[in-house]
């Protein structure tokens, strides 16, 4: 089933163009990677996937409905995760109140102790850590606090922009490691990941980016063996 459906979108700032023409679509459960080089355009389609740059044509439709004009915060209630570059957690609440923060565009807040279990269990550092202050964690567990208060919010897609900057290898690794089993929990995921190898090895589709329009595109483990993305984004000749 169709989640999310981009139909000739074209968005930017001011005079420039950030995003042109893209059209693509994610099903229900599945990771689709977008790979590029910086100024692309990928964190651009998260922020018009979400809401955050005004569409100046095209369509996003979400379970079938429209979201072009629909705020951001209507945005997150339909069910949409979006996890910025940066993490942007807030450093001076504790790691629960962060996770609780990720409630606030739900309809109910029935069951959030539960949900805040079930990120914990994808996180179980997270659950050690529930009156720490956000900004005292390491980069790494800013990361997962990022993705499990996103969880918290019941989405159906998620939006990840960058999850292993700055990470080192072994925090990188649990980071995608959670990210490969949101699919087994129903979730959808637009993965932007400066690690394409890792984010290709993770996606059933990939795009490639180029100037705010799709070049390229395929099933994952395709995009990963073709040679123009080899030499272009995986560093090989």
């Amino acid at each position: 089933m169709t989640l999310l459906h981009l139909q000739g979108l074209v968005a930017g700032y001011g005079p420039v163009r950030a995003l042109d023409d893209v059209s693509l679509e994610v099903d229900a459960g599945e990771t689709v990677a977008i790979v590029g080089a910086n100024g692309a355009g990928k964190t651009s389609l998260l922020m018009a996937i979400s809401g955050l740059v005004p569409l100046r044509s095209g369509q996003i439709r979400y379970q079938g409905r429209p979201l072009a004009g629909v705020s951001p915060h209507e945005i997150a209630r339909a069910g949409i995760g979006h996890v910025p570059e940066g993490r942007r957690i807030f450093p001076y609440l504790t790691v629960r109140e962060n996770l609780e923060l990720g409630a606030v565009a739900r309809r109910e807040r029935a069951g959030l102790r539960g949900d805040i279990a079930a990120a914990c269990d994808l996180f179980p550092v997270l659950a050690s850590r529930m009156r720490q202050l956000g900004g005292t964690l390491s980069g790494g567990e800013q990361q997962m606090l990022a993705i499990a208060r996103a969880l918290v919010g019941r989405p159906r897609l998620v939006l990840l922009d960058e999850p292993s900057l700055g990470l080192a290898p072994l925090m990188m690794e649990k980071v995608f490691a959670a990210i490969a089993s949101l699919g087994a929990r129903g979730i959808a995921v637009v993965l932007v990941e400066q690690n394409a190898r890792a984010s290709l090895r993770l996606a059933t589709r990939a795009h490639v980016l180029e100037h705010g329009r799709i070049v390229l595109s395929g099933a994952g483990d395709a995009l990963a063996a073709d040679p123009r993305v080899r030499a272009a984004y995986l560093g090989e000749r």
